[in-house]
C-alpha cells in the first residue's frame, strides 16, 4: 500500500484496521504495519493520527489509547465482544483537512 494513499484515506473518514484491509484486499498486518510507519512520520508533518482506543462492549473498559490493533478479549470482564480501534488523521492544529 501507497502510505500517502493512507494518508489520504484516513483523512477522509475514520477506519479501522480491518476496513483498511478489507478496501485494500491487504492483510490486517500489513496494514497495521503501514499504520504504524505513517504514524512515526506524521510526527514531522502537519498532520497526526488519532486513535479511538477499542473498548469492551460488556463492562466498557477502555484499551490503551495507542494501540491500534483489536485486543483479543477483557482483561477486566473476560469478554470477547470488544469494538476495534478507529484511525483518523486529523490537521494538527486543529484543522480537519
Amino acid at each position: 500500500m501507497y502510505r500517502k494513499g493512507l494518508l489520504e484515506l484516513l483523512r477522509q473518514r475514520p477506519m479501522s484496521l480491518r476496513d483498511i484491509a478489507e478496501l485494500m484486499q491487504m492483510p490486517i498486518r500489513d496494514v497495521a504495519s503501514d499504520v504504524e510507519h505513517l504514524r512515526k512520520s506524521l510526527k514531522r508533518s502537519d498532520f497526526r493520527l488519532v486513535i479511538e482506543p477499542a473498548t469492551c462492549q460488556k463492562c466498557r473498559f477502555t484499551f490503551h489509547k495507542n494501540k491500534t490493533t483489536k485486543p483479543g478479549k477483557c482483561p477486566r470482564c473476560h469478554a470477547t465482544w470488544i469494538k476495534e480501534p478507529v484511525l483518523r488523521v486529523t490537521h494538527r492544529h486543529g484543522k480537519s483537512t
